[in-house]
């Protein structure tokens, strides 16, 4: 997997934190610096989490996003190709649409009080 993050950096010291803070992450087999102001963080590797990552990246430094992220290309594109089976089936995936519950409206009760102007049958 190949990662691509860009990152806020200015100097050799933060290019330098940022890269210690890349190549620390789990997976991550090697990390290079790309772009013209040295500001893109490349990462190499297997199983990157790539959203901890930049996650982590914007912690330290406030502005980190994820560019791109693609399968790397492998060095032995020989003859390891995998054919396929013709004893495979396709296999249709069923997705149902989302079904968004709401909360019903709260009614108020609304109780009216009526006053009879007309006092001919009072308490004393």
């Amino acid at each position: 997997m190949k990662v691509v993050i860009k990152v806020s950096v200015h100097s050799q010291k933060c290019r330098s934190k940022a890269m210690q803070i890349a190549v620390g992450a789990s997976g991550v087999e090697s990390a290079t610096l790309k772009g013209d102001d040295k500001d893109q963080i490349e990462v190499i590797g297997d199983g990157i989490d790539a959203a901890k990552l930049t996650k982590l990246l914007r912690k330290k430094f406030g502005y980190a996003i994820l560019e791109s992220v693609s399968a790397a290309a492998s060095d032995d594109e020989g003859g390891d190709k995998k054919e396929p089976n013709e004893n495979e089936s396709n296999v249709e995936v069923v997705s149902w649409p989302s079904c968004h519950a709401t909360v019903p409206p709260y009614y108020y009760d609304v109780h009216y009080v009526v006053r009879d102007s007309n006092n001919s049958c009072s308490v004393m």
